[in-house]
């Protein structure tokens, strides 16, 4: 059992209020909060070691590139990559995701099909949309079941990934559905027909103890802002071979090798994907953020979060006329939950929460295809973290039942 106290008072947002009542944050899958030892980490960088990276020669240049280049490192051992130069720093998950769809579908065209799925967030639809319309590929998807799984079975009924598909992106978890994908299952049927795979893991390894080598992706994107770290840097992992052989994304400083007017040569992977400025004191902060969960241990918050999930499904499951969307138990899923009360706009619901203090999220959590699959127009999402407690999934509840009377006095009792 993790001690959500001691956890908590390294998090002073935690302690605000909002008008009477103490903040409840349950939105952890938008943006999870920051512990002071992340904040500390930022700031002693400006304020010490400021410097650009891999240009000046002077003494706090050499300690900016050290810092920058050691929070690769810690990214790289924190997800069990073979190399610290199969990791690439992005400015967030969604620019990670359009560099997989640039590079690896440079070389995609007609005929060729990339597989997603109708639960993806839309970074990882809108990119593999432009990319099909760029080269005259088809997109395919996975639908889903009733229950908010993967249809594996229409799936295979459909011969969905076959010897045309060369590109296979799914969510490894859901970021409204809290669905488990076996994308390791999958990985393995791209494989077999010389498809690559890449895997949207935004909402799975600031969760889950993640293993890149196991997993059976060529591609995995994530990003700091919902492992504790800051916002603005994002990471695309990918196998040293396979980022050897693909086209540079963006051009400038730092990821060339010689510049002629007539032509170019690229740098190496990882800096051929890193032109321009990086984000130097954001990689110092995730680094410290990498530090704080490796001490508390991702085994141990797994845990924590799937007791929580269970109880908060558990609350939610017995409040008349609220409908969960997606798995009803803790079982193959995450912590995020989607679900809408009868007769009340999502919008509504999370105005009155907020009004409790209780900070949930509703729209379509940029996923409105999933939406429109489940016949809804938005949800509200409440997603936990490491620093949740029982009694604010108590909280939500009783925030929750307050909302549905207060709209439809008809479930009083």
């Amino acid at each position: 059992m993790l001690d959500t106290n001691l956890i908590r008072a390294d998090f002073p947002i935690l302690q605000r209020r909002v008008g009477e009542s103490p903040l409840v944050y349950l939105d952890s899958a938008n943006t999870s909060q920051k512990p002071r030892q992340v904040v500390d980490a930022i700031a002693e960088h400006y304020l010490q070691h400021n410097a650009n990276v891999a240009r000046a020669m002077h003494l706090l240049g050499a300690e900016a590139t050290a810092a920058f280049e050691d929070a690769r490192g810690k990214v790289a051992r924190f997800i069990g990559a073979a190399r610290p130069e199969e990791v690439i720093f992005t400015k967030n998950a969604s620019e990670a995701l359009n560099l997989a769809a640039n590079t690896l579908g440079a070389s995609l065209k007609p005929g060729d099909e990339v597989v997603i799925s109708v639960m993806e967030h839309h970074s990882n639809i809108v990119p593999w949309q432009l990319v099909c319309q760029r080269t005259g590929a088809t997109l395919r998807w996975f639908d889903i079941t009733d229950d908010g799984r993967l249809d594996l079975e229409a799936a295979e009924r459909d011969n969905l990934i076959n010897e045309r598909t060369k590109i296979v992106s799914v969510t490894w978890v859901s970021n409204v559905l809290g669905t488990e994908n076996p994308v390791s299952a999958i990985a393995e049927q791209a494989h077999a027909v010389g498809a690559r795979m890449v895997v949207d893991a935004s909402q799975a390894v600031p969760h889950l103890a993640t293993d890149v080598q196991q997993l059976g992706a060529d591609l995995v994107a994530f990003t700091a802002h919902k492992m504790l770290g800051p916002t603005g840097i994002g990471i695309l992992w990918g196998r040293y071979e396979l980022l050897a052989e693909l086209p540079p994304f963006l051009g400038g400083g730092e990821m060339i090798e010689v510049v002629e007017m007539e032509r170019s040569t690229y740098a190496a992977p990882p800096h051929r994907f890193e032109a321009g400025t990086p984000p130097i004191a954001q990689a110092v902060g995730l680094g410290a953020a990498i530090d704080y969960l490796t001490g508390i241990g991702m085994d141990a918050i797994a845990a924590h979060e799937h007791e929580i999930t269970a109880y908060a499904l558990g609350k939610l499951t017995d409040i008349e006329g609220l409908r969960i969307l997606g798995p009803t138990e803790a079982v193959a899923r995450g912590s995020a939950i989607s679900f809408n009360l009868d007769g009340v706009h999502p919008h509504d619901v999370m105005q009155v929460l907020d009004s409790r203090g209780v900070a949930i999220r509703g729209g379509h959590h940029c996923a409105r295809p999933l939406h429109k699959r489940l016949g809804v127009q938005s949800s509200t999402r409440a997603s936990a973290y490491l620093y949740t407690t029982p009694a604010e999934i108590d909280a939500l509840a009783d925030a929750l039942v307050f909302t549905r009377d207060y709209f439809a006095p008809r479930f009083k009792g």
